[in-house]
């Protein structure tokens, strides 16, 4: 059965928000994305929560997962899975605490396992056998840029929706560690809206795989801390 005229077009952005709803099983929910650290040694509060949002933005997710983002979905674009690797394997290799590692690592393939089934397309098989391979790590980035260009989602949409889809899931947990309330935490979506577009605007101007990179010192101390942690509500 066809689509009905002028209604073709909606079905890549109706993937973007199946992928994108926190209904997806992507295992997000497991990950305070380095906030319940900061929260055990008692180095941030409700007053610094957008501060440490647009650090972890600007200097982390921004130049690494953001970027990585688009090169695979441009790699994918252009057929060319050698490249996917390199950029997956690059982006494995700067991130320097474990836990953020695999965490990534994790997550990508729980989204690439449901995807398989949820929407068949090739690039998500393709990708699968890459991972079950292990010739490529099959970082959450990486797998989701792979899956919106095989899903004809356009890439500055892409990488605008994962850099949201963070933010939500940050202050999701912002919100579970009682460091605000679903008010305030949805005021502070709307206030970094602003620098999401900023993010994405950079993120998209990537070339190389060696363009990935990523300096939060003090997030890096914190996660290493939070391994050891003897008791965690999250994996990161």
């Amino acid at each position: 059965m066809s689509a009905p005229p002028g209604t073709g077009d909606l079905d890549p952005l109706l993937a973007q928000f199946q992928l994108t709803d926190s209904g997806f099983p992507s295992g997000m929910y497991t990950l305070s994305h380095g906030l319940e650290g900061y929260v055990q040694l008692r180095i941030t509060g409700p007053e610094n929560l957008r501060e440490l949002l647009t650090d972890l933005l600007y200097n982390a997710v921004g130049p690494a997962d953001a970027a990585a983002l688009v090169l695979a979905h441009r790699a994918v674009g252009e057929g060319d899975w050698e490249r996917l690797v390199q950029v997956d394997r690059r982006l494995h290799a700067i991130k320097l605490s474990r836990e953020q590692r695999a965490a990534s690592a994790r997550t990508g393939r729980q989204v690439l396992d449901t995807a398989v089934f949820a929407f068949p397309v090739p690039e998500a098989a393709r990708l699968a056998e890459l991972v079950a391979e292990k010739a490529t790590p099959g970082n959450h980035a990486v797998v989701v840029g792979a899956l919106y260009a095989g899903l004809g989602v356009p890439v500055a949409h892409a990488v605008a929706a994962d850099l949201y889809a963070f933010a939500a899931s940050w202050t999701a947990a912002a919100v579970r560690l009682g460091r605000t309330d679903f008010r305030r935490a949805q005021g502070l979506l709307r206030e970094v809206r602003p620098d999401l577009a900023r993010v994405a605007r950079t993120a998209l101007a990537a070339g190389d795989p060696r363009d990935l990179h990523g300096s939060v010192p003090l997030a890096d101390v914190v996660s290493a801390a939070h391994e050891r942690a003897e008791a965690r509500l999250f994996a990161t």
